[in-house]
């Protein structure tokens, strides 16, 4: 079995970083899928996948809606089902009491979002989802500045390495910072990609 390991971090906010997520199998698996989005036609815009009318302008897609028929198709549905190992969401769900339901997480939505150059999320709290695996991708050499995740309330940065993964609430506001490229065609995927999972526990009589 795959040995993950990652750190834990109970301030300013409770919450889980591992870098170097995905093996090397998995990431050309995740790579071969971003790379058939970036064209033209493909990624839509944010809002129009549940995106926060007027705090962004990136582009999205909800692969569960797209692969609602059969999830098996996307590789990245498959690969990111990671995020469920056991041993990590115990290791999260022992952070804080508020994350403790975590390990026994029963629902999740995955999205796929690109940011190019100009492209934002300002500051915003997931109300509808209770906790978020956030992971970042760029094709390397990087070309792009900017594009971190920030917790303004804590003023804190978590810094976009490719690879890595945070796990934290939904309800800790959290934006994008603006994603500054030159020299670089939106379709070149030189942009700054993310894999987002929204996930919890409900009852059967629950809407998320």
């Amino acid at each position: 079995m795959e040995n993950i390991e990652g750190i834990v971090y109970e301030d300013p906010f409770p919450h889980l970083i591992i870098e170097n997520f995905y093996n090397q199998k998995e990431l050309e698996l995740i790579w071969e899928e971003l790379n058939f989005y970036t064209k033209p036609g493909k990624f839509l815009e944010a809002k129009d996948f549940g995106g926060v009318v007027d705090k962004t302008n990136h582009h999205a897609i909800l692969l569960d809606q797209l692969y609602e028929k059969n999830r098996d198709i996307s590789n990245i549905l498959t690969v990111s089902r990671k995020v469920f190992l056991e041993q990590i969401l115990d290791t999260f769900s022992n952070i804080h009491d508020c994350c403790s339901i975590a390990s026994s997480a029963n629902w999740d939505i995955t999205k796929v979002r690109y940011y190019h150059n100009g492209e934002y999320y300002k500051p915003h709290i997931d109300v509808n989802f209770q906790f978020l695996a956030f992971s970042y991708f760029y094709k390397n050499p990087k070309k792009f500045e900017g594009g971190e995740l920030y917790f303004p309330k804590y003023n804190y940065e978590y810094p976009c390495y490719d690879n890595s993964i945070i796990f934290f609430p939904g309800w800790v506001e959290h934006g994008v910072r603006d994603v500054k490229i030159e020299k670089s065609d939106y379709y070149d995927g030189y942009g700054r990609y993310a894999i987002t999972t929204f996930f919890g526990s409900k009852n059967e009589s629950d809407t998320i």
